[in-house]
């Protein structure tokens, strides 16, 4: 395996690294991974201490085997090209070639959704680390108690894409994008304290207060 570089940009200097987990922050909203990756402003809730307490056990680097597969735990990896970098939860080896990585989370899961982005993201540096095929990657839901296999489609590749494509600009322009119009993202967001969604999705109606009260006659009226 190769070590991580970090690859050119347009300009011949290296790109900002994505880490993997900042795909699933993005995916989910685009507001909540600037939070996190311009402010350090991660806030946790009942769902994140769960995730932090399911994390304890595969987050010890380690590995173990059971028949013909051998399991790793906390097993960084990689994408040059991309300029991808992480910890994959769990990684199975098998005998017939076989490499699955296993994205664990507390909460239940979501076809199609963020978990998806991040799972199918650790197949690729998987992919490009081992040098063969990993067309599957598996989501394990706590709150399912099952695992969820996941296709690496050409469209959830593309997604994988787009997405580390995006957190680069948001690490290159630094601009905090606005929280979603109809704050239905924020209902499980535990970042919501800190970023103030229905405070701040109603600015356009104080500026249009504000305009309105101190909008000035264009004329002023004229005394005998």
């Amino acid at each position: 395996m190769s070590t991580p570089a970090r690859p050119p940009g347009e300009n011949g200097h290296p790109q900002p690294q994505v880490a993997l987990s900042w795909l699933e922050h993005y995916t989910y909203y685009p507001r909540q991974c600037a939070l996190i990756v311009l402010e350090d402003a991660f806030t946790d809730d009942a769902a994140t201490t769960r995730g932090t307490l399911l994390h304890q056990r595969v987050d010890t680097p380690g590995n173990k085997g059971r028949g013909t597969t051998r399991t790793l735990h906390a097993l960084p990896v990689w994408h040059d090209d991309l300029g991808l970098t992480g910890t994959c939860d769990t990684v199975e080896l098998h005998d017939n070639g076989t490499i699955l990585p296993i994205e664990h989370k507390s909460g239940r899961y979501r076809p199609g959704g963020p978990a998806d982005v991040q799972a199918a993201a650790q197949a690729l540096c998987l992919q490009q680390m081992f040098q063969r095929p990993v067309p599957r990657a598996a989501v394990y839901s706590a709150a399912d108690r099952r695992r969820h296999t996941i296709t690496i489609t050409p469209e959830l590749h593309q997604r994988v894409l787009t997405a580390t494509r995006a957190v680069r600009e948001l690490l290159t322009t630094r601009r905090l994008p606005p929280p979603p119009p109809d704050n239905r993202p924020c209902r499980r967001c535990s970042m919501a304290g800190t970023c103030i969604p229905s405070v701040l999705t109603r600015i356009r109606h104080y500026h249009h207060a504000l305009n309105e009260l101190y909008t000035l006659p264009d004329e002023e009226p004229t005394h005998p």
